[in-house]
């Protein structure tokens, strides 16, 4: 596809004027930050397996149900997606105490938690995306009440799933983030899940030793990121079951 007009440039995805109105192409960089972007490097290959394991979750999010932006894979970092207006919230869901929920209720990481959490922080980096009230979310015209009540039923819905497919592949899934946009239908706006799902995006404890398969490899230190990330998509089946690591990863269609 002939390189098109940059519409934003984040820390992980670049978006592009898409081939029809109404479309983006969302590409997946090798840019890995931590510590809201204070610690950087270039993790060569990750971009490749976000975009497939992307598409891996959003395809099977869509056949439970959920509406989401994402419309096609185009190449190994690539993907068509639908535009959309993004609500200016991260939405944490928490199955298990860990990052800066430990630390703020002083609890021990790996605790469970009695049943799941749903967050809202505000997007803003400059701001370091402050934890937020329903009431500030309403009172600034963010989301409506109608709006927070089908995030946190899509999220949930979200949690389920993904919590059963991590399982199956013995990994725990201990919490994710989840971006919404509004998509007009006609006359009227849906809410529909937006950015990306990839370990970027979730922390992923392996169930029998705890080892971490998330970006908390990058920002603690853990070893290879690139390993990590590896290990996720081949026990989901998104690469072959014979790679141990592979920095410019052979995908699966």
């Amino acid at each position: 596809m002939a390189r098109r007009k940059m519409i934003y440039e984040g820390k992980a995805k670049i978006l592009y004027e898409g081939p029809e109105p109404g479309t983006f192409v969302q590409y997946f960089k090798d840019d890995a930050t931590a510590y809201n972007a204070e610690k950087k490097a270039v993790i060569e290959g990750k971009g490749v397996l976000n975009n497939r394991l992307s598409e891996f979750f959003m395809i099977g999010l869509q056949g439970i149900g959920i509406p989401t932006h994402f419309i096609k894979r185009l190449n190994m970092r690539e993907q068509l997606i639908r535009q959309v207006d993004i609500v200016p919230l991260e939405v944490i869901v928490r199955n298990v105490a860990a990052g800066s929920m430990a630390k703020r209720m002083g609890m021990e990481e790996g605790a469970a938690l009695p049943r799941p959490i749903v967050e809202f922080s505000y997007k803003d980096d400059s701001l370091g995306d402050p934890l937020v009230p329903e009431e500030y979310v309403i009172a600034f015209g963010w989301a409506s009440q109608q709006d927070l009540d089908d995030i946190v039923s899509m999220a949930l819905r979200v949690n389920d799933y993904m919590s059963g497919l991590m399982h199956g592949v013995g990994i725990k899934l201990i919490d994710f983030k989840l971006e919404f946009g509004r998509l007009w239908d006609g006359d009227f706006q849906r809410l529909v899940l937006a950015d990306e799902i990839s370990p970027d995006s979730c922390r992923l404890w392996d169930v029998e030793t705890g080892q971490r398969l998330d970006k908390d490899v990058f920002r603690k230190d853990l070893g290879s990121l690139s390993d990590a990330y590896t290990e996720v998509a081949r026990r989901l089946g998104v690469l072959p079951s014979n790679v141990t690591h592979s920095p410019k990863p052979t995908l699966i269609n």
